[in-house]
C-alpha cells in the first residue's frame, strides 16, 4: 500500500492512498472460500460448488465487501503510520474509473486534533458561593403548595371573581349544538382565564340553580376550524357556587398530601431547596473555572468541529425563532448576532478539547457501568423493540459513543478540577448568587458549559386530548396556562413539593405565567440550562 501526503496545513491533512489490486483480489478469494461451503446449486453437492460459479453468482457483493474491508484496513494503517488523531470522520473518496482488477486509489481529507499542553493545576482558585435555606423560604414553599392545592367551600349568594362555579354548559353555533361543546358539572374558577375570552366574565353574579345564556366569540386561531372566529352561544346551568377556603398549614394539610406531618413536608421542601441552590452554586463555580481555563489557552481548533457545534446552536435558535409571535423579527434578531454565536461555538470546542486533555492526563474516565447507564437512559426515547438496535449502534460507532459520553466526562473533569482548586467559601443570598450567574451571561460564555440563551417560546394553541376538548371553551385563548391541581388527594406530596420549590425562593414574580419574549442583549449570550 502506498501513502502520499498531499496537504499539511495547520490542522488540515490530505493523502492519496493506493491499495494494490492483488490485496483486493486476495480478499475476494478469501471471501469465496469462506462462503462456498454454504452455497447451494442444482447439480452440485453442498460445499462442492466450484469457486468460479460462486463468483458468478455472488461476484458483485463479494467484490464490494472485499473493497470495503480493504479500505477500512487502509485507513487503520494510515492513522497508525501517521499518528493521526482525526477531529471528525475523514472524508474518503474512491477515484473515478475504478473497476475490479485494478488498484484502488483513495483521496482522504481530514482535520486532526491540535496538540494541547495540559495546564498546570497549581494556583487554580475558586470561590464557592453558598446560600443557606431560611425558614422563611421553606414557609413560602409550603404556602405555594397550599395555593396550588386551593380548596373551595360552598357559599350562598352570587359568584364573584376568584370563586368556583360548578356548571353544565351546552355550546351552539347558529342555534345548533356543536361537537365537544357540552359538559356536565364542570368546575370553573372565575378569573382564572382558563376558558375563551368573555366566557368567565359573563358568569360573574350567577347563583346556584340559575340558568343563563351567554354569547362568546372563539379566537381566530382556535384549533377547531369550524369554530375559529365564530360567534357562539352557551346555555349555562349553575349547580353550585364555591368560595376559596383558607388552607391551614398544619398536620392535616400535610396528611392531605400523603405525608405524616407538617414537619415532614417542611423537611422535604428544605432538602429540595438545598439541592436547587447547590446546583446554582456549582454552576457559578463551573463558569468561573472555565473562564480561568479559557483565559490561559488559545489554540487552533478544527473548523469542522466548530461548524458542527455552530450548526447545533443555530438549529436550536432558528427552531425557537419559528415559534415566536413574530418569527421574522426573532430570526432577524439572531441573524444580527450570528458571528457572536459562531465565536461561542469555537470557544465551546476549544474548552471541550482542553477538558478532554486534562482528563486523559489525569486518568479521569467514564466507567463501563456509567456508559451502560447513559445508553440505557438515552434508549428510553425509542420504542422497546428498537432499544437493542440503539445499543448496537452506539457500540459500533465510536463517534456516537463519544457524543453520548461527552457531557458526563466533562462533568467528571470539572469535579476533578474543583477538588484540586484552592476553594474559598462565602455565604451569599440567593439573589446575589443568581446575579453572579447572570453577570456571566452578559459576556462571552464558557463554551463547553453553556448553551445559547433561550428565548421565551411563542404562545401555542392548546392541544386537546380528545374531540370534545377541541371544541370546548377551555383554554381556547391560544395560551398554555398552568392547570391548578384539583382540590383532592390526587397529587403526590413529592410532586407538589417539587413544583413549589422551583419557585419558592423567588417570590411572587416567578409564578407561572404566559411566557414573555426575552429582551435582546447587546451581545449574544449563552447560558446553562
Amino acid at each position: 500500500m502506498q501513502i502520499v501526503e498531499t496537504t499539511n496545513e495547520g490542522l488540515k491533512r490530505a493523502y492519496t492512498v493506493t491499495i494494490p489490486a492483488k490485496t483486493i483480489t486476495g480478499k475476494i478469494e478469501g471471501e469465496v472460500k469462506k462462503i462456498a461451503p454454504q452455497v447451494k446449486m442444482p447439480g452440485f453437492r453442498p460445499g462442492k460448488v466450484p469457486a468460479n460459479l460462486v463468483k458468478k453468482l455472488h461476484g458483485p457483493a463479494i467484490h464490494q465487501e472485499a473493497l470495503n474491508t480493504s479500505i477500512r484496513e487502509a485507513m487503520d494503517t494510515l492513522m497508525a503510520d501517521k499518528a493521526l488523531r482525526p477531529a471528525m470522520n475523514p472524508d474518503i473518496a474512491l477515484a473515478d474509473g475504478y473497476e475490479e482488477g485494478k488498484d484502488a486509489e483513495l483521496t482522504v481529507n481530514l482535520e486532526v486534533l491540535p496538540q494541547i499542553e495540559a495546564p498546570s493545576l497549581d494556583g487554580l482558585k475558586l470561590e464557592k458561593l453558598t446560600v443557606p435555606v431560611s425558614d422563611d423560604a421553606v414557609t413560602e414553599a409550603v404556602e405555594r403548595i397550599a395555593k396550588q392545592q386551593q380548596r373551595f367551600e360552598t357559599k350562598d349568594g352570587a359568584a364573584e371573581d376568584g370563586d368556583q362555579v360548578i356548571i353544565d354548559f351546552t355550546g351552539k353555533l347558529d342555534g345548533v349544538e356543536f361537537e365537544g361543546g357540552k359538559a356536565e358539572k364542570a368546575p370553573l374558577v372565575i378569573g382564572a382565564n382558563r376558558f375563551i375570552p368573555g366566557f368567565e366574565e359573563q358568569l360573574t353574579g350567577i347563583k346556584a340553580g340559575e340558568e343563563r345564556t351567554i354569547t362568546v366569540t372563539f379566537p381566530e386561531d382556535y384549533q377547531a376550524e369550524n369554530l375559529a372566529g365564530k360567534e357562539t352561544t352557551f346555555d349555562i346551568v349553575a349547580h353550585e357556587v364555591k368560595a376559596p377556603a383558607e388552607s391551614k398549614l398544619d398536620d392535616d394539610f400535610a396528611k392531605e398530601l400523603g405525608l405524616e406531618s407538617l414537619e415532614q413536608l417542611q423537611g422535604l421542601l428544605r432538602g429540595q431547596l438545598e439541592q436547587e441552590t447547590a446546583g446554582l452554586t456549582r454552576t457559578a463555580m463551573k463558569r468561573s473555572l472555565l473562564d480561568q481555563l479559557a483565559a490561559g489557552h488559545d489554540f487552533d481548533v478544527p473548523p469542522t468541529m466548530v461548524e458542527a457545534e455552530f450548526s447545533q446552536i443555530w438549529q436550536q435558535l432558528t427552531q425557537e425563532a419559528a415559534n415566536e409571535e413574530d418569527p421574522a423579527a426573532a430570526l432577524a434578531e439572531i441573524e444580527a448576532e450570528k458571528d457572536d454565536y459562531r465565536k461561542i461555538a469555537e470557544r465551546r470546542v476549544r474548552l471541550g478539547l482542553l477538558l478532554s486533555e486534562i482528563g486523559q492526563v489525569n486518568g479521569v474516565e467514564v466507567t463501563a457501568q456509567e456508559m451502560q447507564a447513559l445508553m440505557g437512559q438515552a434508549a428510553q426515547q425509542y420504542r422497546p423493540e428498537d432499544r437493542q438496535r440503539f445499543f448496537e449502534y452506539v457500540q459500533q460507532d465510536p463517534m456516537v459513543a463519544a457524543q453520548l459520553r461527552a457531557p458526563l466526562y466533562e462533568d467528571k473533569v470539572v469535579d476533578f478540577l474543583i477538588e484540586k482548586a484552592d476553594v474559598t467559601e462565602r455565604e451569599v443570598t440567593r439573589e446575589e448568587l443568581q446575579a453572579a450567574i447572570e453577570a456571566d451571561a452578559d459576556g462571552e460564555k464558557p463554551a463547553s458549559e453553556a448553551k445559547p440563551a433561550k428565548k421565551a417560546p411563542a404562545k401555542k394553541a392548546k392541544k386537546a386530548d380528545d374531540a370534545a376538548d377541541e371544541a370546548s371553551p377551555e383554554a381556547a385563548d391560544g395560551e398554555d396556562k398552568p392547570k391548578k391541581a384539583p382540590p383532592k388527594k390526587a397529587k403526590k406530596a413529592d410532586d407538589a413539593a417539587e413544583e413549589a420549590t422551583l419557585e419558592a425562593t423567588d417570590g411572587e414574580a416567578d409564578e407561572a405565567k404566559p411566557a414573555k419574549k426575552a429582551p435582546a442583549k447587546k451581545k449574544a449570550a449563552a447560558k446553562e440550562d
